[in-house]
């Protein structure tokens, strides 16, 4: 595993955490996510040992950790530039304690990214690892 790739991958979850409270947003959100998940799975394919899937699922889990972090503790001016996902919390079945429900809501999510971004370093190991065969 390479450790340093993961942590230094993952600062693009930390700048996405800060940018998500104060600049982007919710409609710019997952064009930005996309983009960070493309360079991410290039990285991991050219930089990994192997086990691609793993380093960008685990690049995944620590991006949540940022962003439910930021999210959680800057959830006043997060709230303030984001309407809609007010609009939900209020609504939801945890109105009354909005943070813990990021708290709880934020790891699923990283998992889920987490896969997301395991299935794109692993199909770009193989398209690099092709391409350098060839």
């Amino acid at each position: 595993m390479n450790w340093k790739l993961i942590f230094l991958l993952s600062l693009f979850g930390l700048a996405m955490a800060v940018g998500t409270v104060f600049v982007i947003t919710s409609t710019m959100e997952p064009w930005c996510w996309l983009i960070i998940f493309i360079v991410c799975a290039w990285a991991i394919a050219a930089r990994a040992p192997g086990k691609f899937f793993l380093h960008g699922f685990l690049v995944g889990i620590v991006n949540s950790v940022w962003v439910t972090g930021a999210h959680v503790l800057l959830y006043d001016p997060y709230i303030a530039h984001h309407a809609r996902e007010a609009q939900m919390i209020a609504s939801g079945p945890m109105a009354q304690h909005p943070r813990l429900m990021m708290a709880i809501v934020g790891p699923i999510v990283g998992i889920l990214s987490g896969v997301v971004l395991g299935l794109f370093a692993w199909i770009a190991s193989k398209l690099t690892r092709s391409r350098a065969a060839a």
